[in-house]
């Protein structure tokens, strides 16, 4: 009979993340621990349960059938500690708690100023934000893993409570002394013969962009794909190409002149952040309070950085 008394949450979490993305590195790297302390843990973990837990294929790993019940059990106990969690914090009301969230990759350029200002507000709670490429968001929002998440508009077959809290708009970038530079009404298919850098497939700009052009028979001469936004201002800084993000992200460059905004037809592109949740959850007193708080001080927040852009005020 497996004791699985003998097992450690720590370790149960570490097997989940291994589960999850696939790779002993990628839960290392997630979990903040060195690949020798996951490989520990797993040997204890499959000491208790006394069978192999993972199959080794090449450089990724896959779970066995045990692995796989195993893996059911971590998720009951980890939803039985988030239910828990939420009725202390209800007990305890808005003083004291936990709140976890995760946000698509330009959710780093607002959501740590609105984050103070309700930790301030609310100096008892404490926050975590995993920031992160909109597919893994969406991953973390299947399992569950996060009290609220900050995303772009999402698939009509998740089942999802989704609420506009934000506009995102995106332009197209380049470097103050490119010929397109300053020239007005710019038609998107001149963008053709530029070379374009992309970010990641599957990304929300991606996404956007591919909204943008479908149907119109417009290709982009793509230079490189980065996956993160700072690689991609670095890039166009350094004469490479020109590229599209949202102006939420760039408005350091904006202000230095390190940077400009092409005046191209249909940008800004409107393109939104949303505050999701999924559909039939119970959300705590914490997230509670926290969505009320993105949606009214956080907005006001961000309209007012947004405000300084003299770019989106000729628009």
């Amino acid at each position: 009979m497996v004791k699985m008394k003998n097992a450690t949450f720590r370790q149960m979490q570490v097997f989940e993340s291994i589960a999850r993305n696939g790779s002993f590195t990628a839960a290392a790297n997630e979990l903040h621990l060195t690949q020798p302390t996951i490989s520990v843990q797993i040997k204890k973990l499959t000491d208790v349960v006394g069978m192999p837990l993972f199959e080794q294929m090449g450089k990724k790993v896959f779970l066995t059938m045990v692995g796989e019940q195993l893996l059911e059990t971590c998720h009951r106990v980890f939803q039985s500690l988030d239910n828990f969690e939420m009725n202390v914090a209800n007990i305890k009301g808005v003083k004291e708690g936990v709140l976890k969230l995760s946000g698509v990759t330009t959710a780093e350029y607002f959501a740590p100023r609105i984050i103070g200002g309700f930790c301030k507000k609310y100096p008892g709670i404490k926050v975590s934000l995993e920031v992160i490429n909109r597919r893994k968001v969406l991953e973390r929002l299947k399992e569950n893993l996060d009290d609220l998440y900050i995303c772009g508009d999402i698939s009509a077959d998740l089942e999802v409570e989704s609420t506009l809290f934000l506009k995102n708009p995106l332009v197209i970038l380049a470097q103050p002394d490119h010929p397109l530079a300053g020239q007005k009404n710019i038609p998107i298919s001149a963008l053709s013969n530029e070379q374009f850098i992309m970010r990641e497939s599957g990304c929300g700009t991606y996404l956007a962009l591919d909204k943008l052009t479908r149907g119109k028979g417009i290709t982009f001469k793509s230079s490189m794909e980065l996956g993160s936004n700072e690689a991609i201002k670095q890039a166009v800084t350094s004469g490479l190409g020109i590229s599209m993000l949202s102006i939420y992200s760039m408005t350091h460059e904006l202000e230095s002149g390190e940077l400009v905004i092409l005046d191209v037809e249909g940008f800004p592109y409107a393109d939104v952040w949303n505050i999701i949740y999924p559909k039939g959850k119970n959300l705590s007193v914490v997230a509670r309070a926290f969505y009320d708080y993105l949606l009214d001080e956080g907005r006001k927040l961000t309209k007012a950085n947004l405000a300084e852009l003299p770019e989106l005020k000729e628009k």
